[in-house]
């Protein structure tokens, strides 16, 4: 599969690079296919992984992740042109001042890259922990969960696949407006890890329990 991450920062090159060492085909959308630090990234991933403008990137892709700051979304699917029938994760969080949701309730970070992507098939996955957790999400009670709202059933299979490859219970959480519940979900492990002292190394799992019938 070709995927194409837009954003070289901490959360896309993890992921990019984590898709790529599993077998995915993975092309790095950047602004700039000199800089340093971003051929730097590519020469250190084992596995197919390169660097093109982000509009080429998100051409030849099957599944194009944004993961760029919430405010540099529009900028971002402008560059990358027609995204018409190809699956778009947006792993950011529309994180406001002091912590706040910049959008929220009635609508949605995601659901606004729906309106600036309306051809693309868009899901969130990816948001809810920091990339140091995409990085390695082994901990010794188990899997931890990660939520995906999109409406596509085709695509969302696809981005729960590639979710579940990474290391987590990957979990449909419903349709794409869910994703008024799920941002704000991930900014409550941001209010842990920076308010509340957690550091960085903790995620959120998912437990289930068999209830017998007439109990």
């Amino acid at each position: 599969m070709k995927i194409a991450v837009i954003g070289t920062g901490s959360v896309g090159s993890t992921l990019g690079r984590r898709w790529a060492e599993l077998g995915q085909s993975v092309c790095f959308g950047v602004r700039d296919v000199s800089d340093a630090d971003a051929k730097a990234l590519v020469g250190q991933i084992k596995g197919d992984a390169r660097l093109a403008s982000v509009h080429d990137a998100a051409k030849d892709a099957d599944v194009v992740v944004l993961a760029i700051p919430y405010a540099a979304n529009a900028a971002a699917i402008a560059s990358a042109g027609d995204l018409s029938g190809k699956i778009l994760i947006d792993v950011t969080n529309p994180i406001g001042a002091n912590f706040s949701l910049a959008v929220g309730w009635t609508t949605s970070g995601a659901e606004e890259v729906a309106k600036l992507a309306p051809r693309a098939r868009v899901f969130k996955a990816m948001n809810q922990v920091g990339f140091e957790v995409m990085a390695d999400p082994a901990f010794a009670a188990g899997r931890p969960v990660m939520f995906v709202a999109g409406d596509d059933s085709a695509g969302k299979n696809v981005v729960l696949d590639l979710v579940s490859a990474l290391g987590f219970e990957a979990v449909d959480a419903g349709e794409l407006a869910i994703a008024r519940l799920i941002e704000p979900y991930a900014l409550l492990w941001i209010h842990l890890m920076a308010r509340r002292n957690l550091g960085r190394q903790f995620a959120f799992q998912l437990m289930r329990r068999q209830v017998r019938e007439g109990s």
